[in-house]
């Protein structure tokens, strides 16, 4: 069931719908484009509104034609008049559904994506991620289904940023942080700011979702099945990603290869389990595995075997 101030944001958008159809019919007259700028300038949600169903507007074929029909032609017979209406409603439909549907943005392997939202909140996706967007006016609202971003978020203290990710919620005004959605981890590292964590307990408690507050550089990781913890990583080593880098400080050769292998269609594989347990640190191209492997090889005296879209390290 919707709340209340997703109610109220509908019913602007179905004004603005319908201003914007008058005014593309033959119904705009002095009179009615008064009446238009009075409603608009009434409140800052609606000049949002108006200009979101505009856009929606442009990309419906056929839409400003249907709407638009002259007048003298509405004593057509009735089963044409009856026709063009069925018509009319059918792409009213359309663009209504289209006006509700929350904003999606994703990132395909290897690429990243930087956008603004109309609050002036700037997001950062990193490689294969996804992130819908919901806003309201008692608060902004977004859910990280998968992968990594950056958000940077604009202040504005009566209307709090929320990130839902999974189980894991991220409560913010105005402040900078990273959140990371694995299958089997969630992370949160508060660059500026403050923000607010609340996370499920683990072992599938009943007790009540636990808050935790950040404060810049802390870091915090919960794993499937276990509690969360706190740390304090290098700000270098978090957003590394927005470099084309990634930075490894005494990882495991297995989470070393799983962190390089989001970023591209060549992937390196350990063939032997024990080189899993290996430990590697230092600075590296996501857009080079080659070199990752070939610093690893030397490192550890492995051999590497190159077939193209795999690098297979072993003994």
């Amino acid at each position: 069931m919707e709340g209340k101030s997703e109610m109220v944001e509908n019913v602007v958008l179905a004004e603005a719908s319908a201003w914007l159809a008058r005014l593309q019919g033959p119904s705009r007259t002095p009179a009615a484009e008064a009446a238009f700028k009075a409603w608009l300038s009434a409140d800052p949600s609606h000049a949002r509104a108006f200009a979101r169903v505009t856009d929606t507007w442009d990309i419906i074929p056929g839409a400003a034609m249907l709407a638009a029909t002259p007048r003298h032609r509405a004593r057509r017979p009735v089963p044409m008049a009856l026709a063009a209406g069925v018509a009319l409603l059918a792409v009213a439909a359309v663009f209504w559904q289209l006006m509700l549907r929350d904003p999606v943005y994703r990132t395909a392997v290897g690429e990243q994506q930087t956008f603004t939202l109309p609050d002036g909140t700037r997001i950062a996706l990193n490689t294969d991620s996804k992130l819908v967007v919901s806003y309201g006016r008692s608060e902004r609202h977004v859910r990280l289904d998968r992968g990594e971003a950056l958000f940077e978020v604009a202040k504005q203290p009566a209307r709090p940023f929320i990130v839902q990710a999974g189980d894991e919620r991220v409560r913010a005004v105005g402040t900078k942080f990273v959140v990371r959605r694995d299958p089997d981890r969630f992370a949160v590292a508060l660059l500026e700011g403050k923000v607010e964590v609340t996370a499920r307990p683990s072992g599938g408690s009943d007790r009540p979702a636990e808050a935790t507050l950040l404060l810049p550089g802390d870091r915090m990781t919960v794993r499937a099945g276990t509690h969360s913890q706190l740390d304090r990583p290098r700000t270098e080593a978090v957003t590394a990603w927005q470099r084309g880098e990634v930075m490894f400080d005494n990882a495991t050769l297995a989470d070393a290869v799983a962190e390089l292998n989001r970023y591209g269609a060549i992937s390196v594989r350990l063939v032997d389990p024990e080189l899993k347990a290996l430990r590697v640190s230092g600075v590296f191209s996501t857009r080079d595995p080659k070199e990752f492997a070939q610093a690893v090889a030397q490192l550890h005296r492995l051999k590497m075997d190159d077939s193209g879209n795999n690098i297979v390290l072993k003994r």
